[in-house]
């Protein structure tokens, strides 16, 4: 007998600290993402490590500091430029530094922007996942 399993096709995702925050934290929708490569930026990082010192201690935040910081990515001149640009173009709508950087690096590197926050709900380019 022949077992056949469906494959699935690995995709690679910038995720914001919003995504890894809800993937770590074991929120199913982000389940699926666990068979995908998430990359994400220093940015993402600092946030994410303040967010588990914030909410955990320095032992948690320590542990996904050194997890997380194989997946990092570096920031461009480029996508520095497009991300304020972004920025400046959806003022009104008040995000982020650090969401405008790695969403202009996903489009750089022609991959989605993975996130929870509505600000980027209907947005090109974004895996929306709440």
């Amino acid at each position: 007998m022949i077992l056949i399993t469906a494959m699935t096709e690995v995709k690679i995702f910038l995720a914001d600290t919003y995504a890894l925050i809800e993937l770590l934290g074991g929120n199913p929708n982000y389940k699926p993402y666990l068979n995908h490569i998430l990359i994400t930026t220093k940015f993402n990082l600092i946030e994410l490590y303040y967010h588990f010192l914030h909410d955990y201690d320095k032992e948690t935040a320590d542990k996904y500091l050194n997890l997380y910081s194989k997946f990092v990515v570096p920031i461009t001149h480029s996508c520095i430029r497009s991300g304020m640009e972004f920025k400046l173009k959806y003022k009104n709508e008040r995000v982020s530094y650090v969401d405008c950087i790695g969403y202009a690096l996903a489009f750089e590197l022609g991959i989605k922007f993975l996130t929870g926050d509505e600000k980027f709900e209907n947005k090109d380019n974004v895996e929306f996942v709440k």
